[in-house]
């Protein structure tokens, strides 16, 4: 081992150790490893950054606006109101919802294809009397499935057709993953609908009929406020003494004028009617305690928070959302939105007030959200959470509609009847939604999983120095090679099984990164054509189902469905060896090993 394929090869270690501890951030992790391939002069200085212009880099960020484009033309909901039964048991809700995420899958970013789902899940969940967590998992891991079946499916996709191009092959086509990934997608989905769901644990909330993850209206108390010590007290420090019992201040009503999330620094008068959130019994012993006296007629300020066009909303915090690792305390909602943040459910569990202000968020975190409707719109913009309720449908004009779908399937037909490179035609479209406005330009660059763009570029020149090191040959030579037996089969098998399993545990585009260097090595080794062992590791990365943390999918859902982390292999494991059987034999047969 040389000195060049050790630093390599410690770097890449270091990396994967932090991407699986998950303390920080994947584009942080991987960037450190870049600044690391320069550090030791594995990663020339003049090329460290030539990954942030990869083909593969510009594609993803491309998809990416073209998927906040779909949805704000509407096409997507006018899709799931026809494609979707209004009435059925969970077999068919399954079928019907997991198929329909394989498709968005497809065209678009799984994870917002996800997103986009999830309201009509749970909604359907409502309806129809099911337990909301025996349809999240099977729509997510459908998601993830219908990835697979395109370029544009996921970013591991594309990272692996630029590896095709640097093997002295044209990079794969729209539709080249679909052979094998619709083979897959079929088999996992069928399984899933059929076996799948039934392997969940039972939901773990005792009533049968209230898929809601919260339940306030039992804690909603108004006090008024007669005449004595609390008066010329801020709203500050009666809240703080009000915590102790593990309540807030909702609003204010004072002569009539409504205040919702009124300023902790306004000071309380006689007359005041506090409307306050906290458990009952607790909250008696707190008002016998100041001599306060509840409001007999709690229709009052029912009233004047509807009259104020008040609107309760449950938000998953999306992985990458800046209230990731943030404390309750920094986000400000109150005197930044004007919104009350009434309770935090982490993985099915909701946590009590005299905990949560120290509470640092976490993606898939649910949050009781309560304001004006225009303002939650903006805390949902600004913090990049997915409602969880029935969001409001927007109803577009038709052109909208027309006009999105029309410029994605001519960017796809472009793409795989022209064979203009994607990067091209997925840029142009991108640009396409803009100047029609289907994505406005003051939210182009929210559109953007910027983390993940970070990710690509500073893996690439990682991924390149492997190879010119020599790293991906000792790696494939001494691990895959010897343990195949001198099969190439086996070795197939082998680049599947490892990728699949890292996947379950880091990012996947991260893992394809890592793996496509050694699958070209170890397809060179056997003399065979590189096409089957890279399709090999573009299922491997898409297949992250053990784990809530291998896939922003998994750990979208863990709040809402009430997951726990134990929960995803019982369904997760043996999908992945579905996938292992379907997948291995439709490698061999669409790519085979010969095919020079």
């Amino acid at each position: 081992m040389t000195f060049a394929q050790g630093a390599i090869l410690a770097i890449l270690f270091g990396a994967m150790a932090l991407f699986i501890w998950g303390r920080w951030r994947h584009d942080l992790v991987a960037m450190m490893a870049l600044l690391a391939g320069v550090a030791v002069g594995q990663v020339p200085v003049e090329t460290a950054f030539s990954g942030f212009g990869h083909p593969a880099v510009i594609t993803v960020a491309s998809v990416l606006v073209l998927s906040k484009g779909l949805f704000n033309s509407g096409a997507i909901d006018i899709l799931a109101r026809h494609a979707l039964p209004a009435k059925a048991g969970p077999t068919m809700l399954i079928l019907s919802m997991s198929g329909l995420a394989a498709f968005l899958s497809a065209f678009m970013n799984n994870v917002g294809a996800l997103a986009l789902m999830m309201p009509v899940v749970i909604q359907a969940a409502q309806k129809n009397n099911i337990h909301a967590g025996l349809l999240l998992m099977p729509v997510s891991f459908g998601s993830i499935l219908g990835g697979m079946t395109t370029l544009i499916g996921t970013p591991p996709n594309i990272i692996i057709s630029g590896f095709r191009d640097q093997a002295g092959k044209a990079p794969f086509a729209m539709f080249d993953f679909a052979p094998v990934g619709l083979s897959v997608v079929v088999a996992g989905i069928a399984f899933i609908t059929l076996i799948g769901w039934r392997l969940l644990p039972k939901p773990r909330q005792q009533s049968k009929t209230d898929n809601e993850l919260f339940d306030v209206g039992n804690y909603f108390t108004e006090i008024y406020i007669p005449d004595g010590t609390l008066v010329g007290r801020t709203l500050a420090a009666f809240e703080k003494e009000l915590a102790e019992v593990g309540g807030q201040i909702i609003g204010l009503v004072r002569d009539d004028e409504r205040f919702l999330a009124p300023s902790r620094w306004r000071r309380i008068k006689a007359d005041d009617i506090l409307v306050v959130e906290a458990e009952p019994q607790a909250l008696t012993d707190f008002i016998t305690a100041y001599g306060l006296k509840l409001v007999d007629d709690r229709k009052m300020s029912e009233e004047a928070l509807e009259a104020a066009d008040i609107e309760m909303m449950e938000v998953a915090v999306r992985p990458g959302s800046p209230l990731d690792q943030r404390s309750v305390k920094d986000i400000q909602l109150r005197s930044r939105f004007g919104v009350n943040l009434l309770g935090l459910s982490r993985q099915g569990r909701r946590l009590p007030w005299n905990r949560l202000r120290d509470q640092r968020l976490k993606a898939g975190d649910v949050l009781l959200l309560q304001g004006r409707g225009d303002r939650l719109a903006d805390v949902i913009a600004q913090f990049n959470c997915v409602p969880l309720v029935q969001r409001g449908l927007k109803f577009p004009r038709r052109r909208e509609t027309i006009l999105a779908v029309a410029i994605m399937g001519a960017a796809i037909a472009l793409t795989t009847l022209a064979g203009i490179p994607a990067q091209i035609v997925f840029a142009a479209a991108a640009v396409l939604f803009v100047i029609t406005r289907l994505v406005p330009l003051r939210n182009l660059y929210d559109s953007i999983d910027w983390s993940v763009i970070v990710l690509l570029g500073a893996m690439i020149p990682l991924a390149t120095a492997m190879e010119e090191t020599g790293t991906a040959a000792m790696i494939a030579n001494t691990v895959i090679n010897n343990l195949s037996g001198g099969s190439p089969v086996i070795a197939l098998a082998l680049i599947l099984i490892v990728t699949m399993t890292l996947s379950d545990f880091m990012n996947n585009a991260a893992t394809a990164a890592v793996m496509a260097p050694i699958a070209v090595v170890s397809a060179h080794h056997f003399g065979s054509s590189p096409d089957a062992f890279l399709m090999a590791v573009a299922i491997g990365a898409s297949c992250a189902f053990l784990t809530p943390i291998g896939h922003q999918n998994n750990t979208l859902i863990l709040g809402p469905g009430g997951y726990r982390f134990g929960d995803y292999w019982r369904m997760g494991l043996p999908l992945e060896i579905v996938v292992i059987a379907v997948s291995l034999p439709a490698l061999l047969f669409f790519w085979p090993l010969t095919g020079g």
